[in-house]
């Protein structure tokens, strides 16, 4: 592995494990979801490097669907509706 590629890694899982501190300590659920979904896109980001197959479908669940649902939730549970 490149020392660039490294450099690039080892960015990446900082910025991963600060948007996990953020998903912990966040005082609003909203702020929470969000850091998560980043969580779910740098892990994408990464696995670009190895493989292009999992990061489409870690970028696709993982960070996309994933996301959409929590805040999709969050509404119907804000909302009150009985369905």
């Amino acid at each position: 592995m490149s020392m660039v590629l490294l450099a690039i890694a080892v960015l990446l899982a900082v910025a991963m494990l600060g948007a996990a501190w953020i998903t912990i300590r966040a005082r609003r659920v909203a702020t929470a979801m969000l850091a998560a979904g980043l969580v779910s896109l740098f892990a994408s980001v990464m696995f670009l490097f190895w493989r292009l197959d999992v990061a489409m479908t870690e970028a696709a669940i993982g960070s996309g669907l994933t996301t959409f649902l929590f805040f999709f939730v969050l509404g119907r549970v804000r909302g009150g509706s009985d369905d």
